[in-house]
């Protein structure tokens, strides 16, 4: 049998197999996990990894070009580079701002870099980890974004760079806090992981600051099973996050092409003798945050069903708010205005005078095989990771500690039904009710 003829039959082995292979997906009440977060996985998913798999795609290469291109494209950014996650995406991003390419702009140890204290450790991290130091604001209730008044007040002496993350898919105030930046010649980053689809006056999140991030972790709007990537509209920054995540190499050939650059034995740099070879010519101290062509794959199958991903997603966001209105002692999301968010979770904040606690609230959605999560790390600057650290604070703090002690999200992620959903809202409504 011709090779494509025998991969063909392979790949449609392997669809029969996924249909196969799946689970019973009735739902039980109170049996049934409903799960806050996870991977949408179809066929095309499936048949995608495999295809890669026969392929032997196994290091960065076809797939990884391609939709680095796509995603670049359906993101409205010149450049979009490919990680094996979004935490590296975004130590690369503030890494890339220290670069000496950039001169007397670049960020220096010491230099400060303001976000908020109610997020996620690898939005902080690459801050503390370039000897930088984080300015910490606070956020509101309602939205969990912090506001363009907060990040004015934090602007110091030493202020070069903005990083905030958009809370569970909702955006911040990112056009006012973009041109805060601009007006001060800050960087901006957005840390986009939680909200791929989301928009702020009608533009796409992500595509306001210098650079943004994005994750494919199963939890996102998009998975690759791990994965990661920064975009850019800025074809300097763009190289230098390449160089960075390619272990500092100067060359931008992908791997196993040679004189792409048109000069590889031309080059004299450093001290190195005329004519080195460029391959081999590094200009930063840099990593290895490649993905591979099987996450790519599975990447561009996805891709495909963005659409109808962030679609389901406002679905089921919209009708646990709708089913929620009216529950006395708690505090419901709310959309920051002029935003459109594509949400990734859907955030409950227990009214400090009520006559239950977080904790029991979320005991009881979890013994129903409801499944809740915390607002990630609350209030940051109380974790002994960050306890000592160098770090400026602005203003209370009061929010993020509210978020520390009262704060739980739940899911809206596309495997959710409207039973699931009508389920959860049932489950609070007889909690609450049950305690006056």
């Amino acid at each position: 049998m011709d090779p494509l003829d025998r991969k063909a039959l392979l790949l449609d082995e392997v669809r029969k197999y996924h249909h196969e292979a799946q689970p019973d997906r009735r739902f039980v009440p109170g049996v049934t996990e409903i799960w806050p977060s996870g991977a949408v996985l179809d066929e095309d998913d499936r048949a995608a990894l495999a295809e890669a798999a026969l392929d032997m795609r196994i290091a960065a290469g076809v797939s990884s070009r391609r939709f680095e291109s796509a995603f670049a494209r359906r993101m409205g950014r010149r450049k979009a580079h490919l990680t094996n996650s979004g935490s590296s995406a975004n130590l690369l991003s503030v890494s890339a701002l220290t670069s000496h390419l950039l001169e007397d702009r670049r960020l220096r140890p010491g230099d400060e870099v303001i976000t908020v204290a109610a997020g996620f450790p690898t939005t902080v991290n690459p801050i503390l980890q370039n000897g930088l130091i984080p300015v910490f604001v606070d956020v509101e209730i309602g939205t969990y974004n912090t506001t363009a008044d907060r990040v004015a007040r934090a602007i110091g002496p030493r202020t070069r760079a903005i990083i905030i993350a958009h809370a569970l898919g909702n955006p911040f105030e990112v056009t006012e806090i973009a041109q805060l930046a601009s007006d001060h010649d800050l960087f901006l980053i957005e840390d986009n992981c939680d909200a791929v689809g989301s928009r702020y006056d009608g533009q796409l999140t992500g595509t306001f600051g210098d650079l943004s991030t994005v994750s494919f972790y199963p939890a996102h709007h998009l998975t690759m099973g791990e994965g990661g990537c920064v975009l850019t509209a800025n074809l300097a920054l763009a190289r230098i996050v390449e160089s960075l995540r390619d272990w500092g190499r100067d060359c931008w050939c992908e791997p196993g092409e040679s004189g792409k650059c048109l000069k590889r034995f031309e080059y004299q740099m450093g001290t190195l003798p005329v004519g080195y070879d460029h391959k081999y010519i590094f200009s930063h101290v840099g990593y290895n945050l490649k993905a591979t062509d099987l996450q790519a794959a599975l990447g561009l199958s996805q891709l495909a069903k963005l659409d109808e991903f962030c679609a389901a997603r406002r679905r089921n966001w919209r009708r646990l708010r709708d089913g929620l209105a009216d529950v006395p002692h708690l505090v419901l999301p709310e959309a920051t205005p002029r935003s459109d968010p594509s949400w990734f979770g859907f955030v409950l904040t227990i009214d400090p005078e009520a006559p239950f606690s977080r904790a029991e609230t979320v005991d009881f959605l979890e013994s129903r095989k409801i499944g809740t999560r915390r607002l990630f790390a609350g209030n940051l600057t109380r974790h002994p990771a960050y306890i000592g650290q160098p770090q400026r604070v602005v203003g209370e703090l009061t929010n993020s500690d509210l978020i520390t002690d009262q704060t739980f999200w739940i899911g809206v992620y596309p495997a959710l039904t409207d039973e699931m959903i009508d389920y959860v809202v049932a489950s609070i409504r007889e909690f609450v009710q049950a305690r006056g």
